[in-house]
């Protein structure tokens, strides 16, 4: 009886070990990566002054009223510079007009789906916002830059949002629902949709990371020293394939987590509203509140921001996105 009983606990034991390899490699994604000479390309001189633009020069000079219409006739000037293929959809809330900011580049393949990445210009509450989410903008103009020198293969738009942030967070006043919704409305076939949420913040110091559910410490590092891809449970596939493909850029480390949306932080950005409409979507990000102790503070200014590993995040998106034709750069 001793002997039966002690069979079925050991068949139990690999049971058990066997399930939970396999939620763990479900929510972790785990991928091997080869090794690949990828030169860096994105700037960190640029990316800096993308940051002190927005999250200082904007701020102290206009007022809370002016500031998202700055900061948008600033992309605006921005994006001029490298090409005249972008557009403004705008939409009243309360009677008031916001903007977002579109630009297209168009490929020749029509074997491929439309690519998305976005990122939102507010702020919270008139704070500073260099890394929440000045940093994502920064990032995605710098985006503009390296696809107009090197045009992608698949359709890409690469969206600034307004309205992330409360009050409107969970509405469909937010920019991104806006346009996740015209999507739709016009059947456009979305590959993925990727949402560039504070990539800026980064840390080597040991206990610098913290996670919303104990014991993930284990899987991943007390360090803030990587980048993230936050999916739910539908988008394990195309959180394993980028990762793969943004490992191969460079050394910055990049993990992943899927989880359901009742985990704190997993919807917490413009990707949720693409959900909503049946798109594939993820967020990159430094796990913002989790990591930067600064997020929606006035504290949240430019000289915290690492530009070095921010530039690394833009260029492995960029790769992720364009690798037959970043590689010959």
């Amino acid at each position: 009886m001793k002997h039966k009983i002690l069979k079925y606990l050991s068949r139990f034991f690999v049971l058990f070990v066997v399930v939970l390899v396999g939620i763990l490699a479900l929510v972790t994604q785990p991928v091997f990566t080869s090794s690949n000479n990828y030169e860096t390309h994105a700037s960190t001189e640029k990316l800096k002054a993308h940051v002190k633009i927005l999250s200082q020069t904007i701020l102290t000079k206009y007022s809370e009223e002016e500031n998202l219409n700055q900061k948008a006739i600033y992309i605006s000037k921005e994006i001029a510079q490298y090409t005249s293929n972008f557009s403004e959809q705008i939409y009243a809330v309360d009677d008031v007009s916001y903007k977002n900011i579109i630009v297209t580049f168009d490929s020749m393949n029509n074997d491929c789906k439309t690519t998305v990445i976005g990122a939102h210009y507010d702020t919270y509450d008139y704070l500073p916002g260099a890394d929440d989410n000045s940093s994502g903008t920064a990032g995605l103009l710098e985006l503009v830059r390296l696809f107009s020198q090197n045009p992608p293969q698949c359709d890409l738009l690469l969206v600034f949002y307004t309205l992330e942030e409360p009050p409107y967070f969970r509405t469909e006043y937010m920019g991104s629902y806006i346009h996740a919704k015209s999507l739709s409305d016009n059947n456009v076939e979305v590959e993925q949709m990727l949402s560039l949420e504070m990539i800026g913040y980064f840390s080597d110091e040991v206990g610098s990371q913290a996670y919303p559910v104990k014991g993930m410490k284990y899987l991943y590092s007390d360090k803030g020293d990587f980048i993230t891809l936050v999916g739910d449970l539908s988008q394990m596939g195309i959180t394993r394939a980028l990762k793969s493909r943004m490992r191969d850029a460079g050394d910055l480390p990049v993990y992943s987590i899927n989880a359901p949306s009742s985990v704190a932080g997993i919807d917490f950005s413009d990707h949720l509203n693409y959900w909503h409409f049946g798109y594939p979507a993820l967020m990159i990000s430094d796990t913002a509140f989790n990591r930067n102790k600064n997020y929606h503070t006035e504290e949240d200014t430019i000289e915290k921001l690492d530009f070095k590993r921010m530039a690394q995040v833009v260029d492995a998106v960029f790769y992720s996105i364009n690798t037959d034709n970043a590689q010959q750069f």
